[in-house]
């Protein structure tokens, strides 16, 4: 029962740490990393508010360091995806009817619990079993959680303050309820942040939940669930679940209370269920939500005018940041002839002074990639461009798995813009350049927006404001996130709503309120104060 109009506190992003030599948050979470490196967990299921082992395990691994064991996880029979739907839905009768600023408060201190004790913990998480270098995982798992849980607070308080015009005979309000049934979350390994936003965005909205993080993030994604625990996520509110993703998927798709599905992962996954909704859907109760952030083939073009070195670490930090295992990690990029000389240059003296290794070593700019099967596909892309005539390999081009999946920073030069590696999603330290006339700039635009199926981000450099109009215009289907003198990555919590159209998704804009707003069902309701007791109209009088 509501008994003010409430102020959230207003959102600010969280300030990033640096962990510079000596720092003392850098000594903080290299001891928390190498506590957690010589333990072993053991990651159950989470149904009910209840720790559930099934006693079928599978072994976790740092992926540059794959023969060392961080301990298992629990694997969910057919059984225990139904009790967790069964427990959402029990679980949605109070959550649903919780005041809006219960469920705030909730996800508020979660927030401040990554901020706070929690930081070390989910950052050293992050390194371990995603490999992220330190800054990465900052980036990711501490401050762009973080911004996720407060910012989202703020969006659904404005969302629920948008109201219709009343007049003195009517008052028009619109109610935001959340979703009937549950939903479904899918969530990748590649940031801890879409893992813990894609559940607790629709949790705020008042939905329940039925998550299966990525086999390859649990064990971050349980440093998260113990978070949401210890803020005071109701039992049953979010159930977790792992283990075989199309025995889940089919659960949770046959259940007639499936009301929505949240997605991060690959294009064909995405489109599958889709398909398999739309295949279900005379079962429903209601149409299901589908909201999903798919692949994307991420461009650089730079313009006859811009400036070399900036070209080069766009490309340097676009491509290679986080092993390029980021959706919108630059993999393709257009360089006039004009400076290309310069740009190949600073590119190689960058690619050179980058250092490979475990991110327990803070000097590594690169580490490992995510498992053997990313390390085989990058491998095999990087051999045929070794023996392909119209490719040729300037920087990198190694790989060894002997302890960790380490492949090589590596650069490609082709000669065709339609290359295969120009167009088909690699996801890894892999970019390939195709080098323009310097006066087939428009020419260059069109390649760009038609050699690819996906429309993720996009990034034109030059100083020239004609021609970087020229490309806005050109691209403006091309990329969901397009940026101007900068890297197409790092979009930032309410600076910059993340995602793409086309192949890569349906664009609804994680980190805004456009995206809260598929998580609810709006009712209007119209109360007439003074009500007709006649039914005729002045236009019928005589």
């Amino acid at each position: 029962m509501g008994k003010g109009f409430f102020n959230v506190p207003i959102a600010i992003n969280e300030p990033v740490k640096s962990y510079a030599p000596d720092s003392p948050e850098r000594k903080a979470v290299l001891d928390t990393y190498k506590q957690m490196y010589n333990s072993k967990v053991e990651v159950p299921l989470y149904i009910n508010g209840k720790d559930i082992k099934t006693g079928n395990t599978r072994k976790m691994s740092p992926p540059h360091d794959h023969q060392h064991n961080l301990g298992e996880y629990h694997l969910a029979e057919k059984t225990h995806v139904e009790e967790a739907i069964a427990t959402a839905l029990e679980a949605r009768k109070s959550w649903s009817q919780m005041p809006w600023e219960q469920r705030a408060g909730i996800f508020l201190k979660a927030a401040e619990l990554i901020a706070g004790p929690y930081r070390n913990k989910i950052n050293a998480a992050t390194m371990l079993a995603q490999s992220k270098n330190i800054y990465q995982a900052e980036i990711d798992s501490a401050c762009e959680l973080i911004d996720f849980l407060r910012f989202n607070v703020q969006y659904m308080s404005e969302i629920y303050m948008e109201q219709p015009e009343s007049t003195s005979d009517a008052w028009n309000r619109v109610e935001y309820r959340p979703l009937e049934g549950f939903t479904y979350a899918v969530t990748p390994f590649n940031f801890t942040a879409i893992a813990g936003n894609l559940p607790s965005c629709m949790a705020l909205m008042g939905n329940v939940v039925v998550w299966k993080p990525s086999d390859s993030q649990v064990y971050s994604a349980k440093v998260i669930m113990d978070i949401f625990k210890e803020a005071g996520v109701p039992d049953g509110v979010i159930n977790v679940v792992f283990g075989d993703p199309e025995m889940i998927t089919n659960t949770i798709l046959a259940s007639p209370d499936f009301s929505g599905l949240h997605f991060t992962g690959s294009t064909y996954v995405f489109k599958e269920l889709w398909k398999q909704i739309g295949n279900n859907i005379h079962n429903y109760k209601t149409y299901p939500r589908i909201v999903g952030e798919t692949g994307g083939k991420d461009f650089i073009i730079a313009h006859k005018t811009a400036n070399a070195k900036q070209v080069a670490t766009a490309i340097s930090r676009g491509a290679f940041e986080f092993q390029g295992q980021k959706c919108s990690a630059a993999s393709r990029a257009y360089v006039p002839k004009g400076i290309w000389d310069d740009v190949k240059a600073y590119v190689i003296e960058d690619i050179k002074s980058f250092k490979m290794g475990s991110p327990e070593d803070m000097s590594n700019f690169i580490t490992a990639v995510i498992h053997e099967g990313s390390f085989d596909k990058l491998a095999k892309y990087i051999d045929a461009a070794k023996s392909d005539s119209d490719a040729e390999i300037i920087a990198g081009g190694n790989y060894d798995k002997s302890k960790g999946y380490f492949i090589e920073p590596t650069v490609i030069v082709t000669t065709d813009p339609k290359y295969t590696t120009m167009s088909t999603e690699l996801f890894g330290p892999v970019i390939t350049i195709y080098v323009y006339e310097d006066d087939a700039y428009s020419e260059t635009l069109k390649l760009v927006d038609e050699t690819s199926e996906y429309a993720l981000t996009g990034a034109i450099l030059s100083s020239c404001r004609y021609a970087i109009e020229e490309a806005t215009k050109a691209l403006q289907n091309s990329a969901g996130n397009f940026y101007i003198n900068d890297k197409p990555t790092g979009a930032v919590v309410g600076q910059q709503p993340f995602g793409g159209a086309r192949a890569s998704g349906t664009n609804d804009k994680a980190g805004s309120a456009q995206n809260l707003l598929r998580w609810v069902s709006p009712r209007l309701i119209k109360e007439t104060f003074v009500t007709p007791t006649d039914y005729r109209y002045p236009f019928l009088g005589e």
